[in-house]
């Protein structure tokens, strides 16, 4: 599996993880103007899959909550946006 890929499976995770959280999921629709219609629609999309990584990464206990969900390292949803389209340009502090 290429490290995209690995990257657009990890989104496609962060993206059921916030459609199944009552208090974020109207945030993240309110945030990228995505309703539900459309998260089933593009969710295979990587330039979509990129913008969930970017709004999870808005907040650290989000990213935090995400990964011990997930089992995953605080890191990798920040290795996995650079992966996406856009995300080379990012400059992480």
């Amino acid at each position: 599996m290429s490290q995209r890929e690995t990257a657009e499976t990890l989104a496609m995770q962060a993206l059921a993880w916030i459609a199944g959280n009552d208090e974020l999921l109207p945030v993240f629709m309110g945030s990228t103007g995505a309703d539900a219609a459309d998260m089933k629609q593009r969710a295979g999309e990587p330039e979509f899959l990129g913008s969930v990584l970017d709004f999870l990464l808005m907040d650290d206990d989000w990213v935090v909550a995400f990964c011990d969900q997930a089992q995953l390292g605080y890191d990798a949803p920040m290795r996995a946006r650079q992966a996406l389209p856009g995300g080379a340009d990012m400059h992480w502090t």
